[in-house]
């Protein structure tokens, strides 16, 4: 019994001496736990306060399309290479966290209202000559027109008692060094290529949509981007490793190989032989598939062209009286046009799309919540936000990709009636025409 006492003594004495380090010192341990939240909000801020100089505003320009339109999609990858070109990354950590310096964000959005489609970019104000360059480069006839905001054209506090709206963020099957199908698989600009090929347009199907839709109805795509290099975001290094684990498909890791030898060794008593090297003339890559080579050539041909990273919402909005619960289904028609089973494809987000899943609890009040949450969010061009990005909430797209889901199509590929189309055609004056001195 005294021994008893007297360990229940000392560990008495260092419950106490613990319990008063605690007490003294309990304020530096969550400054180490909350670390990543404060480095992620004074990054924010930072980046707020940076952005919100009146030469970076944001400011929303409309492109109007002439009747008379032959540009291939080519043309608008162009433009998306010279868009590339306002890549303009922090130099060093001073200007990241104390500066707040970020890349500027460009987002393409289509953009649905009362049966009209238009084509709108949202970008900083100090952005806009490199833009309109990049455009103009490739589409001479287009003209390029400063608007008011859209998104601010309807009430800010939707979902209310007159306004209603259904949206949703998308994410990518797989890893995003897998590309989605491009334009180049959905017709070939060929001269010799039969006429009626050439109108297979994947904005068709989007914009007799729109056409569909009654006064009151909106349907708004947002895909907002920026220019990305390896520094950022090791896109290549990502997809070669891809690559490396699609060639070399028959090689076991060494993670599973313990396993076996464990159990080969836990029930028979003898190890495995170490394998034998099989010589081969054929290197890997002559081994795989005609379906595997097409995946292998496709992430290389992704990763060896300029990249931008960012994310895609679709918002379908409208008054109660004409809203149309169907139209949620417009926005994943369209973008399951670039599906491809054996590469990439994009499907909503549930943690995002305004649906609310199981528990039912206070179900009304967060699908009110997150109707919110996803139009302030695309008034703002900012991803989904819990407190973090969620991961996998932003990705990465090449030129090719993006010129795909966004380009101006001419009237034989995109017949429709609803697309406003500039009639006239603008030209440079003569050279011989006099001008007052």
């Amino acid at each position: 019994m005294l021994e008893t006492a007297l360990i229940i003594e000392k560990v008495a004495t260092y419950f106490l001496i613990f319990k008063a380090l605690i007490i003294q010192f309990w304020w530096i341990v969550p400054p180490f736990l909350l670390y990543p939240q404060l480095k992620f909000y004074f990054t924010l801020y930072m980046a707020a306060m940076w952005s919100s100089d009146k030469s970076r505003e944001i400011i929303t320009l409309e492109i109007k399309i002439p009747r008379d339109l032959t540009r291939p999609i080519k043309a608008m990858e162009n433009v998306m290479n010279s868009i590339w070109g306002s890549y303009d990354p922090p130099k060093d950590w001073r200007a990241s966290y104390f500066e707040g310096k970020v890349i500027l964000p460009v987002s393409f959005e289509i953009a649905g209202i009362d049966g009209v489609p238009h084509f709108y970019i949202r970008i900083p104000k100090s952005n806009r000559k490199l833009i309109e360059s990049a455009i103009y480069s490739q589409y001479h006839e287009v003209e390029i027109i400063e608007v008011p905001d859209y998104t601010k054209q309807v009430p800010m506090d939707i979902p209310n008692n007159e306004w209603d709206l259904w949206g949703t963020d998308f994410e990518l099957v797989k890893p995003d060094v897998y590309p989605i199908k491009t334009y180049e698989q959905f017709f070939e600009e060929r001269p010799d290529t039969p006429s009626e090929e050439k109108r297979i347009d994947p904005l068709s199907s989007l914009f007799e949509t729109i056409s569909k839709t009654s006064k009151g109805e909106q349907m708004w795509i947002q895909m907002t981007m920026w220019p990305i290099s390896t520094k950022e975001n090791d896109y290549v290094g990502r997809g070669k490793k891809e690559v490396d684990k699609l060639v070399n498909r028959n090689k076991k890791g060494e993670f599973v190989s313990l396993i076996e030898d464990f159990f080969k060794l836990l029930f028979t008593g003898k190890m495995s032989e170490p394998p034998k090297e099989e010589e081969s003339i054929l290197p890997p890559e002559m081994k795989l598939t005609p379906g595997e080579r097409d995946v292998v050539s496709a992430i290389e041909k992704k990763i060896s062209k300029p990249c931008f990273q960012g994310f895609i919402r679709y918002i379908y909005l409208a008054k109660r009286d004409v809203f149309f619960g169907g139209a949620k289904g417009f926005g994943t028609s369209f973008f399951s046009q670039f599906t491809t089973q054996n590469l990439n494809n994009l499907k909503p987000w549930g943690e995002v799309t305004t649906k609310i899943q199981s528990p039912d609890i206070f179900t009304a009040r967060r699908l009110y919540l997150r109707k919110r949450d996803i139009l302030e969010n695309y008034r703002n061009m900012a991803p989904s936000f819990d407190p973090y990005p969620k991961e996998g909430a932003i990705y990465t797209f090449n030129i090719e990709e993006l010129a795909t889901m966004y380009h101006f199509p001419g009237i034989d590929a995109v017949p429709t009636l609803a697309l406003e189309r500039v009639e006239m055609k603008k030209a440079a004056p003569p050279s011989t025409l006099p001008t007052e001195n």
